[in-house]
């Protein structure tokens, strides 16, 4: 192959490989979040509410009643808890009025899981009540509900700071 032939096969390699890392497909776009299930959307950000109006007042009772006695909460800073009254202990003694959680609104994305419930996934940030002035910054969590016989409890709980 004559040198000229080299550099132009060169450079058509390289025009290739160029336009194969830059382009992407629109199918490979990520797009913006738009509910599947306006029912079980509504019924999820319900719970999300019922929850964190509990945990917010410090109702202790029905914050376990939401858990499911197989409840994983991993904790990126805390870890892996998976006794329900472990989770509702630390929480008496951590949260219960000393920390308030404000949903990011427009957050929330729900996916259903067939046969099993939904994925939540969110943004939230939680305020320090003994230093109001102290920033609070959104941190992701997201939350597995399993619906059985119509009645919602928490299975995983994955809180990202």
């Amino acid at each position: 192959m004559s040198i000229s032939k080299k550099i132009i096969a060169q450079i058509i390699f390289i025009t290739v490989l160029f336009l194969s890392c830059n382009s992407i497909k629109d199918s490979d776009k990520i797009r913006p979040y738009k509910i599947v299930d306006e029912a079980l959307y509504k019924t999820i950000v319900s719970k999300d509410k019922e929850f964190f109006d509990a945990y917010n007042n410090c109702d202790l009772e029905k914050q376990a009643s939401m858990y499911s006695n197989d409840i994983e909460f991993f904790h990126d800073k805390g870890g892996l808890m998976t006794s329900k009254k472990e989770i509702i202990d630390a929480t008496e003694k951590y949260i219960c009025g000393k920390v308030t959680r404000e949903l990011v609104e427009g957050s929330i994305e729900v996916y259903p899981i067939k046969d099993y419930g939904a994925v939540q996934i969110g943004f939230h940030k939680f305020h320090n009540n003994q230093e109001p002035d102290a920033p609070s910054k959104p941190s992701k969590f997201v939350t597995i509900w399993h619906n059985e016989n119509g009645i919602w409890k928490m299975t995983k709980v994955i809180s990202l700071h």
